[in-house]
């Protein structure tokens, strides 16, 4: 991914930028300490994904800040990468480089030639030095003339970094490597050139694990030299391949959009490309076709495959009036579909935003690692200092000094402390995005662990939000189809979910229904307006005769909901409305005990209703009869009482609830504004998507802690190992670049995460 900008929530501009030239995550905190000191500006620089995440006011530019970074000593690519070819995959802004112009895979061809390059000359000068048998007359002369490039052009990014670092007064990684072949290397050649080691016949002997023996030989270090270099680079080739195929996810997601769609405009088809799309024009779409962006069918039925967006592997039927993302395929119909969404506005496109903000971001377990880093390089150079001292004065074997100084340069490189959290987060959210499921930063999966109370929002999150109109009880005296008629048209204008039901029941029977004036619509209460010079109101079923009150209750007790119309002012009929709850509710509220969550059904239906949808759905819980108002208060009530909870919604009463939570779970389906103040969004509208979100978000946090564990004691272990001088450099050298394996092997090992089977079996089928 190269540089991309949007806007940032507060209003200032967010800028992703691709960073070069960075070796270990002390290079990262260098830049991110370096951009931060610039006024209006904060930014987060993650090793693993090797980007920058950079947060700007009015005052500075995208250019400003890639001046920084060079003059740091680094690169930064501008907008769209050098060379490379904007396009836009379901709207998103995404560079789809070829390989020649993909500065990863520049990078790893780099790596691989010197690796190559770097074995044919260090093979001979290792083989040579660790079997006595092949070590002939002027060996040691060939053995020096191989070493010299590896030294000097083989380990020049090492060099070419430390000097950057000595002038800034810093150190990181690169420089304990660059110390140890510069030590190795120039011990040997001080001793080939004026210590008596390039004689004729000189042999030198080689031990594993112990110090060399004094007195045994001449003892050179080229082969330290050379295989310091070796194995680093080749561990940093294995390492830059992993990182490549832990972002797979993201990539592959970024790409699946359309390129071209046939727009209808004066009835002629046209192929346009995506970016020229705008919001109210349709597209056609054949089967077998991506659908170019979101809209709404207006023509045709046909199947929809959600799979490469949300994880949904049953393909699904739409018909007109219902919502398409664009991304998704049409499977066997024609469909006509009025485009809402297009660029960055889409689902797709806030996806990709969203996962790689995420991806750029540190969890908090990251900045212990960041604060080690900073400071672990001069201790070790410290530690390396003081162990020379401690052998030359207690042994007098300047041999034996400075293989154990050398080796504790080489052993103790923090690189894998560096890869521990971010790249098991950007495996971790790239896995999450394969399912439908976008963590908003790594902070929040710190939070899915802490989390005790899980509070559901009834419609639309246990319940599908489709109702339908079960039947009408008009009282006494009046009309049941005229009372329809006119209801039917004042939900006409209505957005919520019960009175589209109504209203379209009403066109169903009556067809085109009469228009409506001065229109009012109160939030939790109900509406009101004029339809043909009659004041007709639509609320909660209060103060209504005992005959329609115990109607009322009978409805409600069996599931209902229930709302009644006043035609100027005088109570005129029920109307009995039903929503289904989701097949998968029961299984994933089963699944979130199992996590350990107590679960709460928050409603601001009536009390009766309620209670029936949490006993089919297993909830012991209930609050109901809540205004949108209040909801976010119920919430703060439980936080109040010691508990840490967590809200999943998806309308827009919902948002302040979900702001309010310590974990908000937006169902993607949902209002903008809902998503928005979510730290989970779930593409997928199924409440088992719930649970899988947390498990994966549980996962990864595991992982991240596995990885430091090992990282720290692996450092912890080995550096005192070192320091006595019972460890050779060339294996020092070989432990380090298999500890940084080890942590981004265990790291993608989230690329293969299943959700485990719930208490019925269900849900290790979800969204695999």
């Amino acid at each position: 991914m190269n540089a991309t900008e949007a806007p940032a929530l507060d209003g200032r501009r967010q800028v992703h930028l691709q960073i070069t030239g960075m070796t270990c995550a002390t290079c990262a905190l260098r830049i991110e300490k370096k951009l931060n000191r610039i006024p209006g500006v904060q930014a987060s620089v993650n090793y693993a994904t090797e980007n920058a995440s950079v947060q700007l006011d009015g005052e500075q530019s995208t250019e400003a800040i890639i001046a920084a970074i060079e003059a740091a000593g680094y690169g930064a690519s501008p907008p769209f990468g050098s060379g490379a070819t904007p396009h836009r995959a379901g709207g998103t802004a995404v560079t789809l480089s070829p390989d020649d112009a993909d500065p990863v895979l520049a990078r790893l061809r780099q790596l691989r030639q010197r690796v190559v390059l770097t074995a044919l000359l260090s093979l001979p000068v290792l083989l040579g030095s660790m079997i006595p048998a092949l070590q002939f007359r002027f060996w040691q002369w060939l053995a020096f003339a191989l070493a010299a490039p590896v030294a000097t052009w083989a380990a020049w990014p090492f060099h070419s970094v430390a000097a950057k670092n000595l002038r800034a007064a810093t150190t990181s990684m690169d420089t304990l490597i660059s110390l140890g072949v510069i030590a190795a290397f120039g011990w040997s050649t001080w001793a080939l050139f004026l210590g008596g080691a390039g004689e004729p016949g000189m042999t030198m002997p080689f031990s594993l694990t112990l110090q060399r023996s004094a007195g045994s030989g001449h003892h050179l270090y080229l082969e330290v030299a050379c295989s310091v270099v070796l194995f680093i680079l080749f561990g940093r080739y294995l390492e830059a391949r992993a990182k490549r195929r832990a972002g797979a996810a993201l990539r592959a997601l970024l790409s699946i959009g359309a390129r071209e769609a046939n727009v209808l405009r004066d009835g002629h088809e046209r192929a346009v490309a995506v970016s020229e799309l705008q919001p109210g024009d349709v597209i056609v779409v054949r089967p077998g076709e991506t659908i170019a962006a979101d809209g709404v069918i207006v023509q045709g039925s046909s199947a929809v495959d959600k799979s490469r967006l949300t994880g949904e592997s049953v393909p699904v039927e739409l018909g007109v009036g219902d919502v398409v993302i664009g991304a998704t395929i049409n499977l066997n119909g024609k469909l006509v579909v009025e485009l809402r969404r297009v660029g960055a506005d889409t689902v797709l496109a806030q996806m990709g935003r969203l996962v790689q903000a995420a991806q750029a971001g540190k969890a908090p377990v990251q900045r212990l690692a960041d604060r080690v880093s900073a400071v672990f390089v001069p201790v070790v150079i410290a530690i390396a200092l003081a162990t020379f001292g401690y052998w030359l004065t207690n042994s007098g074997n300047v041999t034996d000094a400075f293989t154990a100084a050398v080796a504790v340069l080489t052993i103790a490189c923090p690189c894998a402390l560096g890869l521990a959290t971010p790249t098991a987060l950007l495996v971790g959210t790239g896995r999450g995005a394969q399912l439908g499921i976008v963590i908003r930063g790594p902070e929040i999966l710190e939070s899915t662990r802490q989390i005790d109370t899980i509070v559901l929002d009834k419609t639309g999150t246990v319940t599908t939000a489709i109702m339908t109109l079960r039947e009408v009880l008009a009282a006494p005296g009046h009309d049941e189809s005229d009372a329809l008629r006119l209801v039917g048209a004042l939900e006409a204008a209505s957005e919520h979910p019960i009175g589209r039901a109504i209203a379209t029941e009403a066109q169903r029977r009556h067809g085109p229904l009469p228009d409506v004036e001065s229109f009012r619509a109160t939030a939790g209460a109900g509406v009101e307006g004029r339809v043909e010079d009659h004041h007709v109101r639509v609320g909660r079923p209060e103060g209504l005769d005992p005959a329609l009150g115990a109607l009322v209750t009978q409805r409600e007790a069996q599931g209902a909901t229930v709302v009644a119309a006043w035609i100027d002012e005088v109570p005129l009929a029920l109307f009995v409305v039903t929503d289904m709850v989701r097949p998968t509710s029961a299984t994933a509220i089963a699944t979130l005990r199992n996590l350990g969550l107590h679960p709460v059904l928050l409603s601001g239906d009536n009390a009766r209703t309620a209670a029936a949808v949490a006993a089919e759905v297993g909830i012991d819980e209930v609050i109901a009869e809540v205004l949108p108002a209040d909801k976010a208060a119920a919430i703060a009530r439980m936080q109040a009482a010691g508990k840490v909870v967590a809200m999943v919604g998806d309308g827009v009463n919902d948002a302040v609830a979900l702001a309010q939570a310590d974990l908000g779970i937006a169902m993607g389906a949902g209002a903008d504004v809902a998503i928005e103040a979510s730290d989970l969004t779930l593409v997928r509208s199924d409440l088992t998507s719930v649970a899988v979100a947390l498990q994966l978000s549980r996962r990864t946090l595991r992982t991240i802690k596995g990885n430091l564990f090992w990282a720290f004691a692996y450092n912890v272990a080995m550096i005192p190992v070192a320091a006595c001088n019972l460890l050779n450099p060339m294996l020092a050298s070989l432990a380090m670049a298999t500890s940084s394996l080890f942590v981004v092997s265990n790291s993608l090992r989230l690329g293969h995460f299943r959700p485990p089977a719930d208490p019925t079996g269900q849900a290790g089928r979800v969204m695999t």
